[in-house]
């Protein structure tokens, strides 16, 4: 069974940064493109950051240049660069990723994390 898992999520002051990881493990051939959402309180799950394979990335506009999405491939494992936080980044952020189970076969798997809770004190 495919799964990815958050990590370091947390409590911080505005103007303070985190940095989230998110492993993948079980049985796959390879990830192509991985993200970040989050979903805040009473608010619908909204992209983040998402990047490709290969290292292309887009971010969601509240968040370009305040925060950096990155990936090793060899490790299979997603990061998310947070500076100048803000309370309204307050959420819980969860990983997405785009699984090929096999080389035999193209059908992709869309897997999600259990997400981690960031809040960002005014």
């Amino acid at each position: 069974q495919v799964q990815l898992v958050e990590s370091g999520g947390g409590l911080v002051q505005a103007g303070g940064s985190l940095r989230l990881s998110c492993a993948a493990s079980g049985s796959f051939f390879s990830i192509n493109g991985m993200g970040w959402f989050r979903q805040a309180p009473g608010k619908q799950r909204e992209l983040v950051a998402r990047i490709t394979r290969g290292g292309n990335t887009n971010y969601a506009d509240s968040v370009k240049g305040r925060f950096t999405i990155s990936r090793d491939n060899a490790k299979n494992t997603l990061f998310l660069e947070m500076n100048s936080l803000k309370p309204e980044d307050t959420a819980v952020y969860y990983c997405n990723g785009d699984f090929r189970k096999s080389l035999a076969s193209v059908t992709m798997l869309e897997v999600w994390g259990q997400g981690t809770l960031v809040t960002v004190s005014s």
